[in-house]
């Protein structure tokens, strides 16, 4: 097909320009099945500002299929040298125990 070296190529350099400069981890803060309640806790995390820019955030999908249905998942970027993001469980504490 023509052109399509170039829109991958495209796609790549946009990819890389958006990914974190910093050494960090990914941890995974939100699972759903529903696009909806994806989309709001993406608004929540942007509205508490626990995510302040588009880099911070990662969103997998895991494609379903007759016997798994597909599956979203909301990562958090960690920097190594800071602990700033914290994720919380369901019950309102923070991993390490904390409120």
């Amino acid at each position: 097909m023509p052109g399509q070296r170039k829109r991958k190529r495209k796609h790549a350099g946009e990819h890389a320009r958006n990914q974190p400069t910093v050494p960090g981890r990914w941890q995974p803060i939100f699972s759903t099945q529903a696009h909806a309640e994806l989309k709001a806790e993406i608004t929540r995390l942007h509205e508490t500002g626990t995510v302040t820019h588009a880099w911070e955030l990662r969103c997998d999908m895991f494609c379903g299929r007759l016997e798994h249905p597909t599956t979203y998942q909301l990562s958090i970027f960690i920097p190594e040298n800071t602990g700033r993001h914290q994720p919380q469980t369901a019950a309102g504490r923070r991993e390490d125990g904390s409120a």
